[in-house]
């Protein structure tokens, strides 16, 4: 799977905003000026990566973000 679908996925699962960070990615991607990593990551950097990960305190704008979803997600929609 291609960097740029990668982050098309995380975009959808994530970010329903634009986001100039995930376009900088996706831009560095396609100019070749940011590369796969040369090797996997180790099942021990990704346990550290997942730790720091779940660690961070979650933004007052992240969970305002993810209340609407369940908001919007719980509302029933003519159909």
């Amino acid at each position: 799977m291609s960097p740029a679908t990668i982050l098309d996925r995380i975009r959808d699962l994530f970010a329903s905003d634009p986001s100039a960070h995930l376009d900088c990615i996706n831009d560095a991607f396609e100019n070749g000026t940011l590369k796969d990593p040369a090797w996997p990551m180790s099942d021990q950097e990704l346990a550290r990566a997942i730790r720091e990960f779940r660690s961070a305190p979650v933004s007052d704008g992240s969970l305002a973000k993810l209340s609407r979803r369940f908001v919007e997600e719980s509302t029933p929609r003519d159909g």
